[in-house]
């Protein structure tokens, strides 16, 4: 039987992985453990051969070809499968069909061969919706992720502090709105806006102080609380000799730590002043049973402290 069909195919079939409408193309790490799914933008990012990926969930490495999804996988072997059996069944069909016994004899009987079938099916699929797209700030490499940290999946950056510098623009963002609106909705605006700068900061100092026990070994250390900042430097420097209010001037730490305390009263006492309040921040302008003052010159005052605070932990902790 002729094989011409199936020889042109050779000893290798290349298969090009398609991307996605945003041009991104899906990974998938091989750790049993995480298999995490993401996705890269190709022709961004680092350049050169041979460069290893990142997991941007547990940050395993090891070369490209072992991050493609399962879904990659299969696509690329329906397509083996199906030009292979599509060449074979053309071979079939220029074999057989061209043998063909005309009629003859007193009954005209003759004999001609059909070959039917089909190529094996290819098994088309679509790359997953994500929640949250970066462009590396180190090696401009465009990914996306579910939730919001991770590691970048050409430079293993863990882009924690990019991630807090982004939720403090928005925080101030909010405060330029805050200008522009009646008073009631600025003055809702600008609590917000506190509230939440000191989320971001908490949401940052967790996830800094998790991958630095992770890479360090020290798991059970990670459990540190970044919502009362007088606490959290009580915390680290019991579990990892770091004085945080080192990054301020003495009374900057102290506006911050009061900057706080007005995020305890808007997040559980309708911004309403206690004395618990009082006691911990000796605020002279404040007085228990009346709603407390922010204004944005203290919004953006406490942006600029705790990039200033997030700098000094991320260059501890790296």
């Amino acid at each position: 039987m002729s094989l011409n069909h199936l020889n042109r195919i050779g000893n290798q079939i290349r298969i090009s992985i398609p991307q996605d409408e945003q041009g991104f193309v899906g990974r998938e790490c091989p750790q049993p453990e995480c298999l995490g799914y993401f996705k890269i933008q190709v022709g961004t990012g680092l350049m050169g051969e041979g460069l290893p990926c990142h997991c941007p969930y547990c940050g395993f490495t090891a070369g490209q070809n072992q991050f493609f999804t399962h879904e990659q996988i299969e696509y690329a072997k329906s397509i083996a499968f199906h030009n292979i059996t599509d060449a074979l069944i053309k071979d079939v069909r220029d074999t057989f069909e061209a043998f063909e016994i005309k009629p003859t004899g007193l009954l005209g009987i003759g004999l001609r061969f059909t070959v039917q079938g089909k190529p094996h099916p290819i098994k088309f699929y679509r790359e997953k919706r994500l929640e949250t797209e970066i462009i590396c700030e180190h090696c401009t490499l465009r990914y996306a992720i579910y939730g919001v940290f991770a590691y970048c999946p050409d430079c293993r950056q863990h882009n924690s502090f990019q991630i807090l510098g982004k939720n403090l623009d928005l925080c101030l963002k909010e405060v330029e709105l805050s200008a522009k609106t009646e008073q009631s909705l600025a003055d809702h605006l600008l609590g917000d806006a506190l509230e939440n700068a000191v989320s971001a900061f908490d949401g940052f100092g967790r996830e800094v102080c998790r991958v630095y026990c992770e890479r360090t070994g020290q798991a059970g250390k990670s459990n540190v609380s970044f919502q009362n900042l007088q606490n959290v430097k009580d915390a680290l420097e019991k579990l990892y000799g770091f004085d945080l209010s080192a990054a301020l001037a003495s009374d900057e730490w102290l506006f911050a730590c009061r900057s706080f305390q007005k995020r305890h009263l808007l997040a559980h006492k309708m911004g309403v002043v206690d004395e618990a309040y009082l006691r911990n921040t000796q605020d002279k302008e404040a007085t228990i049973g009346r709603k407390i003052s922010i204004t944005p010159g203290e919004v953006k005052c406490l942006s600029d402290f705790l990039r200033k605070l997030g700098t000094a932990l991320a260059a501890h902790l790296r």
